[in-house]
């Protein structure tokens, strides 16, 4: 079996005024998305006004990935919190693009510009 790098997600969070970003780094699937979920809900659990995901550091991301920001989303609606998506690499933005899920999330350049959006 070939060695493609670390498995393990690193996952950050950042409070920044009314929101938090999170920034995952590393592969967001099978192995990476129960990571990425606890965060998310734990994250959700303090009800910020806005969740910021910044997938710059996700070169890769299968449907587990996606299925978890899909259930962040649903949440996020439940409780008023504005969820969105920033820094997507080529890659996963087609992932995105071919769901038609681009449509569903808010996706921008920046962190910055998730915040003030």
């Amino acid at each position: 079996m070939a060695d493609h790098g670390p498995t393990t997600l690193a996952v950050r969070s950042e409070g920044r005024g009314d929101g938090v970003i999170i920034s995952p780094q590393g592969d967001v699937d099978m192995t990476g998305s129960p990571v990425l979920r606890q965060e998310l809900k734990r994250v959700q659990g303090n009800r910020p006004a806005r969740i910021v995901v910044d997938l710059g550091g996700v070169p890769y991301m299968d449907s587990s990935g996606v299925a978890t920001l899909v259930e962040a989303l649903q949440a996020a609606k439940r409780s008023q919190t504005k969820l969105l998506l920033c820094g997507m690499q080529d890659k996963v933005r087609s992932i995105f693009e071919i769901a038609r899920l681009d449509a569903v999330f808010t996706i921008v350049a920046t962190a910055d510009a998730a915040m003030k959006a």
